[in-house]
């Protein structure tokens, strides 16, 4: 479903991504880890082109979108939830939903009621601010805002990152049921070794902007960890 090709990005003039070549197969559940500052987040942003220059080749469903802008590659089939959650402070949460569904096909000017049954709080908070939610409140806005942009492979960034126990459980517990049950493919870059384990079916290392091994889940071994992940 999607495909890097010798992929670099770049902030300015200083390659922060170099020669990554990784896919995602339909339905597949993908988790990318590494240390702080190899490039994880560098990763995502290239992916959805909001670096200042990249080169190679992404293909999403064959068809190549490295030289679409941000907005297409969103309407063309991909969701992010960043690193922070990047929720609008001064919207309400219904306002915040709406703005999700502006990349999806057809744009709607209700939410369904799927996202309510994935996450309960929302509805009830509709008419609150959006900086007034907690942590795993707004964590919970900003993937049901994305969700709602329809998209084919859903890139989230650390989204269990300082968020309560018990929310993250929730969080953990949607995301596999979206990869499992509707079939819905997932790049996660996590710290969580636990989660990673347990939703993942694949899974790439990365060290210093480039790929230092990519497997099946079930070859991250804690030797693996020990070398590649452990500080």
């Amino acid at each position: 479903m999607l495909e890097l090709s010798d992929v670099d990005g770049f902030y300015g003039r200083s390659r922060a991504l170099q020669s990554v070549s990784l896919s995602v197969r339909e339905g597949e559940f993908l988790t990318v880890l590494g240390r702080n500052g190899v490039g994880k987040t560098t990763l995502l942003r290239t992916i959805l082109g909001l670096m200042s220059r990249c080169a190679g080749s992404i293909r999403l469903d064959g068809a190549e979108i490295n030289h679409l802008p941000t907005h297409m590659r969103a309407r063309a089939g991909l969701g992010y939830v960043p690193q922070g959650r990047g929720i609008l402070p001064s919207f309400t949460v219904r306002e915040n939903l709406l703005i999700g569904t502006f990349a999806a096909e057809k744009p709607a000017r209700t939410i369904p009621d799927h996202i309510f049954d994935l996450f309960p709080i929302l509805k009830e908070f509709l008419g609150r601010r959006g900086g007034n939610l907690s942590g795993g409140q707004q964590q919970q806005l900003a993937i049901a805002r994305a969700l709602l942009s329809e998209p084919k492979i859903l890139l989230l960034d650390e989204p269990t990152e300082g968020i309560q126990p018990n929310i993250v459980e929730q969080i953990e517990d949607v995301l596999i049921d979206l990869n499992r049950k509707h079939g819905l493919a997932v790049i996660l870059v996590e710290q969580n070794i636990k989660f990673a384990r347990r939703a993942s079916h694949r899974f790439a290392i990365l060290n210093r902007g480039s790929v230092a091994l990519s497997d099946d889940i079930g070859a991250l071994s804690d030797e693996l960890i020990q070398s590649h992940l452990v500080v």
